[in-house]
C-alpha cells in the first residue's frame, strides 16, 4: 500500500486535487481509499465530515464514515478535556483499517498543515508516522504564494518528509504565465518538482447559492429549485442607479446585496447576469421583484441582518463540492488529466 498526503493552507484546494487524483489512480487500474484523519468541524447533519461523505461515494468505500474521517479539531479543540487523548492511535487504527482495502488511501490533510501541533498529530507528524510522501497543495495568489511553497516543501524535507511535489491551484488567468515562468522553475531549481499549475474554474472553487443560503438563512422568497448555481461576485448594492446597471453588466454570475426598498436596483441587477439576490434588513421587496426573479429563474433571499453582517458571513463560505456535483467531479479529473504529471504521481504508487 502507497499513501499520499495532501496538505495545504485553508481554501488551497487539496479535497479538489484529492478528488481528481483519485478518479485518475481508478482509472489506470488501482484502488483507491480517502482518508482524512483530522476534518475541520464542517459537518452535514448526523456529525459526519462533508468531504468523507462525498468521496465515500465517489470511491465506492464499503468503510463506516468515522474510519474515513476519525478525528474532528475546531478552533477550540483544547478546551475538550481529554479529548484527544489516544487519538494518535484511533487515526492510525483507522488508517490502517482503510488503507487494507486498497492499492492507494490518499490522505486529505487538515485545515492547515499546523492544526493540532500540540498534540504531536499535525500533518507533518502524521505524514511521517503513516511513511506517507507529501504533495503540498498552495492557492496563487500572489508572490508569497511562491514563498509560502518553498518554505512549506523545505520544511517537509527537513522533517524526512519525501515531497513528492507542490501543486498550484486556483491560478487566476492573469497569473498563469508567471506561475509557469518564474515560481515553477525557482522550485524546480531547489529540487522541488511542480506537478500542476491548476487554472481558476468558478464550478470547482466558486460557491453556490444554497451554501450562501446555509450561512445566512433566512427566507427564500424566489426560486428554491435554483440555489446549486455558482456565485462568482459579489456585488454591495450602494451605488446610484445611473452607474448601477453599467457596473452590473461588467460582473457575471454574481450576487447582489442591498436592502429590500431598493426595487430600482433590484431590477437592474436582474437584467444582467445574477445569481442571487440577497436582501438585508429584513424589509420586505416591491412586489414587482420577486415576479421578476422568477421570470428570470434568480433566487431571492430575504434575511434579517444588516448588510455589513452580512457580507461577513458570506466571506466565510467556502464550496463544498457534494456528492450530486456531477459537473464539478468532473472538472476535478479534468485538472488532473489536463494540468497535473499525473504519470509521474502513477509511477511512485507503481513502484514496488
Amino acid at each position: 500500500m502507497k499513501s499520499l498526503y495532501i496538505m495545504g493552507m485553508p481554501g488551497s484546494g487539496k479535497t479538489v486535487v484529492v478528488l481528481g487524483l483519485a478518479q485518475k489512480v481508478r482509472q489506470e487500474g488501482l484502488s483507491a481509499a480517502y482518508f482524512k484523519p483530522v476534518a475541520n468541524g464542517k459537518r452535514v447533519p448526523g456529525g459526519v465530515d462533508l468531504d468523507a461523505v462525498l468521496m465515500k461515494e465517489v470511491l465506492g468505500m464499503n468503510v463506516p464514515l468515522e474510519k474515513i474521517a476519525p478525528l474532528s479539531a475546531g478552533p477550540f479543540y483544547l478546551s475538550s478535556h481529554g479529548a484527544y487523548e489516544g487519538a494518535e492511535e484511533k487515526i492510525m487504527e483507522a488508517f490502517n483499517e482503510v488503507g487494507s482495502f486498497a492499492d492507494v488511501v490518499l490522505i486529505d490533510g487538515a485545515l492547515s498543515p499546523y492544526v493540532l501541533s500540540s498534540c504531536g498529530l499535525d500533518s507533518v507528524s502524521l505524514a511521517g508516522k503513516m511513511g506517507a510522501a507529501a504533495v503540498l497543495v498552495v492557492k496563487a495568489e500572489n508572490d508569497f504564494s511562491l514563498d509560502e511553497a518553498l518554505h512549506m516543501s523545505r520544511c517537509l524535507a527537513r522533517d524526512g518528509i519525501e515531497v513528492l511535489g507542490v501543486i498550484f491551484s486556483n491560478v487566476p488567468r492573469a497569473l498563469y504565465s508567471k506561475t509557469e515562468g518564474v515560481y515553477k522553475p525557482v522550485l524546480e531549481r531547489e529540487g522541488f518538482k511542480v506537478l500542476g499549475v491548476f487554472p481558476q474554474r468558478p464550478e470547482i472553487v466558486s460557491p453556490t447559492v444554497g451554501e450562501y443560503y446555509e450561512a445566512l438563512g433566512g427566507e427564500i422568497l424566489a426560486c428554491p429549485d435554483r440555489l446549486n448555481l455558482v456565485v462568482e461576485d459579489i456585488v454591495i448594492g450602494a451605488m446610484t442607479m445611473e452607474s448601477a446597471l453599467g457596473y452590473f453588466r461588467r460582473l457575471a454570475n454574481k450576487a447582489v446585496i442591498f436592502g429590500g426598498d431598493r426595487a430600482d436596483l433590484a431590477l437592474a441587477a436582474l437584467e444582467t447576469s445574477t445569481s442571487a439576490l440577497i436582501l438585508t434588513g429584513g424589509l420586505y421587496p416591491d412586489v414587482k421583484v420577486i415576479a421578476r426573479a422568477e421570470e428570470k429563474k434568480v433566487p431571492v433571499i430575504l434575511v434579517h441582518y444588516d448588510t455589513y453582517t452580512t457580507i461577513e458571513k458570506l466571506g466565510r463560505v467556502s464550496r463544498h463540492i457534494r456528492p450530486g456535483d456531477r459537473d464539478s467531479i468532473q472538472a476535478a479529473l479534468e485538472n488532473v488529466e489536463k494540468y497535473f504529471d499525473w504519470q509521474h504521481v502513477l509511477s511512485f504508487l507503481k513502484k514496488v
